[in-house]
This record gives C-alpha cells, structure tokens and sequence, in this order.
C-alpha cells in the first residue's frame, strides 16, 4: 500500500512538471504582457514620469491635476460618455432589430448576415477612410444630395454640432454585425413549444417580441450591453481617424487623451492616471450593470 502511494505521488509530480513545462510559455507571455505592463502603469501613476528625464515620486498628484488643472481632461470624459450614451442603445437596438428581420423566413439569411458581418472583420482604418472620403464636402453624400435634391449638406466632419454623431453612425455601421450574430445565434435557440404557445395564446406581432422573444434571450442581451459598453468607453480608431478629434475637442475621447498625454505630450505619468481612472469607470458601469440585470435578465426559459 505504501509503494503504491509512493508512486501515484512520484507520478502526480512527475505530471506536474510537465503541465508546467507545456504551460509555461503562455505563463511567460502573460506575465511580460500583461501583469508586467499593469503593474509598472500603476507605479507611473504616482510618478511624474517624463518620456525622457529624471522620475520623481508626486503621490496622487497626477490624479489631482487631471480633475483641477488638464483642461481636456473633462472635455474627454464628456465626449466619452456622449459617445458610449449615443452607440450602445443604437448599436444594441438596430442589432436586435436586423436578428429579428432575418428570421428563418428570409431566403438566403446566411449570405445577408455575411454581408452585415463584413465591417467588422474589415480592418477599421479601411472602413474610417472609406466613410471619411463619403463625408467629405466634395463626397458620396453631399454629391448625392446636390445632384438629386439640391441641397447642400454642412461639411460633417468640420462642423461640431455633427462630428460627433458622424462618429457615432459610422461606429454603429461597422459593428452592427457582431450584436447581429449574438442576438441570431440566441434566436435560434428558443424553444418552438414556448413560441408556438405564445402564438396560440394570442401573442403576436410587437406583443410576441417585447412579452416573450427579448426576455427569452435576455442573457444575450445583457452581454451585447457590457461588451459594447466597453468597446465604446475604450473607443479610439474612428474619432482618431475620421475627425482627429475635432473640430477643437468636440469628438477627442478620454482614450485619445491618453494617447496624447504618453506619445505626443511625453508625460507618462498623467497619461497611466487617466488610463486608471477610465478603468474604474468600466468597472464601476460593468458592476451596476450586474447589480441592475435581476431585475430583467432571465437565465432559464
């Protein structure tokens, strides 16, 4: 009996070792990558730490400075929030709405879903540039609109009363296809017996979907919402490309602040403050969001 533990022991570190070895270089890869990178970002928050130069220890100092004395500071979290307020709602709704209208009725739904899924495997500066050249004043819109109705759009990306709701349409464009697949693939999981006695009970049209379809995939619903939610607070590409941030600040999110505070303005430090402070918002939406989703998320049909 003690032989045989005495081996099934010497096996089990044996093994051990080897998972070890097999999972060590993703163990390396993460601790270099990530866990590194975390930790040295909240050590330069406390630090004033210049690109190039001595580094001193300033506390929250750089924390005090983003809320008292950046002057871009509010206006990025301002223009984050229009922003994730703007596209989450839309991006979930029009999701939830193209799933819907491509029930097992449409012919050829796979090929429509392919093309509704193409923006968001397309590389997002393509897509930016392409929208970009449309919304020029010499564009695929304001030519259309000349030539057809005579009426001369505002220049879009220059006017800012309407850059940022640009921003916004052609974000919701591009990842309209993702929600799409999520709330499809949902869709076809419901069970025929509940939907047959719904109808049978009298339950049709917008009564079906908003009484019996959308508290049916819920779940999936509710994880659309948290992960656009996060997309949408870390969103950088398309105001970076399309507007630059501009005209002034009106489109320059607190992610492109970030980038400018690190790489163009040098200062490192205040760039991982505000990097921490927008990750507490996450966070702090994502718990709400948990705490908020008993009231109408529901797990079993």
């Amino acid at each position: 009996m003690t032989i045989t533990t005495t081996r099934r022991g010497s096996l089990a570190k044996v093994e051990g070792r080897q998972a070890l070895g097999f999972a060590s270089p993703a163990l390396v890869g993460l601790a270099l990558f990530t866990i590194v990178p975390v930790g040295l970002s909240i050590v330069m928050s406390v630090f004033d730490w210049p690109t190039f130069g001595e580094r001193t220890f300033n506390g929250v100092d750089n924390y005090v400075k983003l809320f008292t004395s950046s002057p871009d500071f509010w206006p990025a979290l301002r223009n984050s929030a229009v922003y994730t307020l703007l596209y989450v709602p839309l991006s979930v709704a029009l999701s939830l709405v193209l799933a819907l209208g491509l029930g097992p009725r449409i012919r050829g739904r796979g090929a429509l879903r392919v093309l509704f899924f193409i923006p968001v495997v397309t590389p997002m500066v393509a897509n930016v540039l392409v929208w970009k050249m449309m919304l020029q004043p010499q564009g695929l819109f304001n030519g259309l609109s000349v030539s057809w109705f005579g009426i001369e759009l505002p220049n879009f990306l220059a006017d800012p009363s309407w850059a940022m709701i640009m921003v916004v349409v052609m974000s919701v464009w591009q990842g309209l296809g993702y929600n799409m697949l999520i709330f499809s693939a949902a869709l076809e999981q419901l069970p025929e017996s509940v939907l047959e006695a719904a109808s049978i009970d009298g339950a049709q049209g917008f009564r079906r979907v908003w009484s019996i379809i959308i508290p049916m995939i819920s779940p999936s619903i509710f994880f659309a919402t948290i992960m656009t939610m996060i997309t949408s607070l870390q969103v950088f590409v398309q105001p970076q490309m399309l507007t630059g941030g501009g005209p002034g600040n009106a489109t320059k999110p607190l992610v492109m602040y970030i980038w400018e505070q690190g790489f163009t303005f040098g200062d490192l430090g205040l760039a991982a403050a505000a990097a921490w402070i927008l990750f507490a918002i996450i966070i702090a939406i994502t718990g709400l969001q948990f705490a908020a989703q008993k009231k109408w998320v529901h797990y079993e049909h």
